[in-house]
């Protein structure tokens, strides 16, 4: 995005205004649109920068006199390129304040500690019902011995000689609209303000040392295979005193040995006997949170599928329950006695059904057609 043409417009101001009425609008304005106060609104983010570009200006004597005679174009004239050329808010902003104040560190002081991640396994009846994983980690943690301070016992940190204990060091350069100021996070001390003249002998002044944690982890009932949980502030610890950083818990939900997940829906195959798919017949089916009775009609085909409402996974959200899906799968015996054998060939011959026994099959009936000479 280019510059904004009317600044007088960006303020809400005439020509003619005041350096109070300037100053005025500006906080007003400021105060609406501060990317602080409106989180995630890019929108708003980019009118605050063209809010502050111009207030930059006007407020400024000499860069007031430059644009009211000049105008926008004055100031790209002013880069020293070809006039009407493209020149962005962000250069201006390194003009003015020596680079994109969104982009910059935070206030000084211990910086925050690492994110770090784990993962952990749940059954599928633990999602069911939500769990308590326990998770066994090394990570970062406070020193015990200095307390976090980085400093030997008896004696304390002092303030960083190079920032004077501010955690930056500024310095004054030429830009295109004259001199401003510039701050960069100070070498000595890494922001932090202070130095550790007597280091702790354990962490060696990190504040820190790597250690086991045991970590208990609320898992929400529901979740899903994949999904991560932010622990805030339950990560690696920082150096010297820093908050620490979060840690990122990936959750894997264990293949089951009967059912397969579908969303929050269950499938299962159920076996059944060949008699009771042609008769019918009542079944008992375990599902993870008890038994269920199951009508299976006369006549059920392979494939056929049956509904037990609300006895899936509940919804990560609104804890609704799906369903478990049954798909009929029909056993065929393989191994028949003389007495079950008699049966299904009477069966056959009531149902006027040609079969075709082991010994007398399709290719003993070509044979039979070629007699042996």
């Amino acid at each position: 995005m280019t510059i904004p043409v009317d600044f007088y417009g960006v303020l809400g101001l005439t020509r003619g205004a005041t350096t109070d009425e300037m100053k005025k609008a500006y906080r007003r304005l400021a105060r609406e649109y501060h990317p602080d106060a409106n989180p995630g609104d890019d929108a708003a983010a980019e009118h605050f920068k063209e809010i502050s570009v111009a207030y930059a200006t006007l407020s400024d004597p000499e860069k007031r006199r430059q644009y009211d005679m000049f105008g926008a174009e004055g100031l790209r004239a002013g880069t020293g390129g070809a006039a009407g050329a493209d020149f962005g808010l962000n250069d201006l902003f390194e003009a003015f304040f020596g680079g994109d104040p969104f982009a910059g560190r935070g206030a000084s002081g211990p910086p925050r500690g690492p994110d770090a991640e784990a993962t952990v396994a749940l059954t599928l009846e633990e999602v069911l019902v939500g769990s308590v994983a326990t998770l066994d980690v090394r990570l970062p943690v406070t020193c015990a011995a200095c307390d976090g301070s980085g400093c030997e016992s008896g004696t304390h940190p002092q303030s960083c000689p190079t920032c004077a204990g501010t955690g930056e060091v500024r310095e004054v350069r030429r830009s295109i609209l004259g001199q401003v100021m510039t701050s960069a996070p100070c070498p000595q001390c890494g922001a932090d303000g202070r130095v550790i003249p007597n280091p702790c002998p354990d962490c060696r002044g990190e504040g820190r040392i790597e250690g086991p944690r045991t970590i208990e982890v609320d898992v929400p009932k529901g979740i899903a295979d994949g999904q991560r949980l932010r622990l805030a502030g339950r990560g690696p610890a920082a150096r010297r005193g820093g908050s620490a950083g979060d840690l990122y818990v990936t959750v894997r939900v264990r293949p089951h040995e009967r059912f397969e997940r579908h969303g929050d829906d269950l499938y299962r195959r159920v076996d059944l006997p060949l008699t009771q798919a042609v008769l019918g017949a009542q079944l008992e089916v375990e599902t993870l949170d008890g038994m269920i009775e199951v009508a299976i009609r006369p006549g059920t085909q392979a494939g056929a599928v049956h509904r037990a409402r609300g006895r899936g996974l509940p919804d990560l959200r609104s804890g609704r329950r799906g369903d478990v899906v049954l798909e009929v799968a029909i056993e065929i015996p393989t191994r028949l006695d003389a007495t079950q054998t008699e049966l299904f060939e009477r069966l056959a011959e009531l149902r006027d059904e040609t079969t075709a026994p082991i010994d007398q099959g399709f290719f003993s009936r070509i044979r039979s057609a070629f007699p042996q000479r």
